[in-house]
């Protein structure tokens, strides 16, 4: 007899936490399509970024901007120390002007050279002459030859002269426009408008070519560098329009951002191609800062339930659902979040009523 009351009491016994549970509100849970989408992560970058470095070995004077400035073109960003350079384009005009002067004296030779051997050659044609009308003799004759050809001698070295001494000129003339031009590099001026990325030096600091001295960010506007997989890549075209998610700008909306550069090369490690995706100016967006391009994959049926409605228990959610044998809960997987909704995975095939809260009464 005990033991019929005992097997009676467990098969016919309702749930006393499911006719105890009294919701504050009830929901269908509903069963529709949704857009899937993958999410490609990635970094904000500066469309392009300028490497400012020396053109010439000087110490590091003054640095006139820090990062967040902005410039312009012909704006000084760095002064070095140009004593040295300086010192270099004094001497290069002191040479030039050694040079000019060697010029002008290498002329006045080649004039006087000139006018001597226009009078010797003059002489020797009348002396021949005058040889041919029995007037003077043969010796005086070839004294007259001889002192033209000694003129023409004198003319042609004068000419050589002039154009050795061109020739200085000109090379004086180029060193000092090669020190005039090095001492310009002392002052390192930005080439095009944009704003100071990073400063990587100080005063006191040696500056010399190919060391790094500033970053500019010179682009018109910043793109969201991606990796998206090879098998995705497909989807993805130049000129394409996708959502982008900013996680640092907040609850903010996504962003548009449009497809401007596809590397045509897969990464052999990650098999994922580069996708340079184009921001709008957009206030509180930096280069550097993570975001995820959403690519869509097209429309699934699934199972949305108000986020409020799941409970957390543990590791595992649950959702309080009615049957005809009154309330129970649930185990679900969750999904992605959508606006006030959550995604059910697994638990629930969709209609099914959903409790919302419950009173004080009923949890005690």
């Amino acid at each position: 007899m005990l033991l019929f009351l005992g097997c009676s009491s467990e098969t016919t016994a309702p749930s006393r936490s499911g006719n105890q549970y009294n919701p504050e509100q009830t929901v269908q849970a509903e069963r529709t399509m949704i857009a899937r989408f993958h999410e490609a992560v990635g970094t904000v970058q500066a469309r392009t970024d300028t490497r400012v470095e020396a053109q010439v070995t000087g110490r590091v004077s003054k640095v006139l901007v820090r990062p967040g400035d902005k410039v312009s073109p012909g704006d000084e960003l760095i002064v070095l120390d140009s004593r040295a350079s300086q010192t270099r384009l004094e001497r290069a005009r002191q040479a030039q002007q050694t040079a000019t002067s060697m010029q002008a004296q290498a002329r006045d030779f080649l004039d006087a050279a000139k006018a001597e051997f226009d009078k010797s050659k003059s002489t020797y044609r009348r002396m021949s002459q005058l040889h041919e009308q029995k007037v003077v003799t043969a010796e005086e004759v070839e004294k007259a030859e001889s002192a033209y050809l000694q003129a023409k001698a004198r003319l042609s070295q004068a000419q050589e002269g002039v154009a050795a001494a061109k020739a200085r000129v000109g090379e004086a003339e180029k060193v000092v426009q090669e020190a005039e031009i090095g001492l310009g590099y002392t002052t390192i001026i930005a080439q095009e408008s944009g704003e100071v990325a990073r400063r990587m030096v100080e005063p006191g600091d040696l500056a010399f070519p190919g060391k790094e001295l500033l970053t500019l960010q010179t682009g018109a506007s910043l793109r969201l560098e991606a990796m998206v997989r090879e098998s995705l890549i497909g989807k993805v075209r130049h000129g394409d329009t996708f959502d982008v998610i900013i996680a640092a700008l907040g609850e903010s909306p996504s962003i548009q951002a449009v497809v401007d550069e596809i590397e045509p090369l897969a990464d052999p490690v990650t098999r994922s191609f580069l996708v340079k995706a184009r921001l709008p100016e957009i206030p509180g967006l930096y280069p550097g800062m993570f975001g995820r391009l959403r690519i869509p994959l097209g429309e699934h049926e699934t199972v949305l339930v108000p986020t409020e409605a799941i409970r957390r228990v543990g590791q595992l959610d649950t959702v309080m659902v009615k049957s005809h044998r009154g309330w129970h809960s649930t185990y679900v997987r969750a999904g992605d979040i959508y606006g006030e909704k959550t995604e059910i995975l697994a638990g629930l095939e969709g209609d099914e009523t959903i409790g919302i809260g419950h009173s004080e009464e009923a949890a005690q």
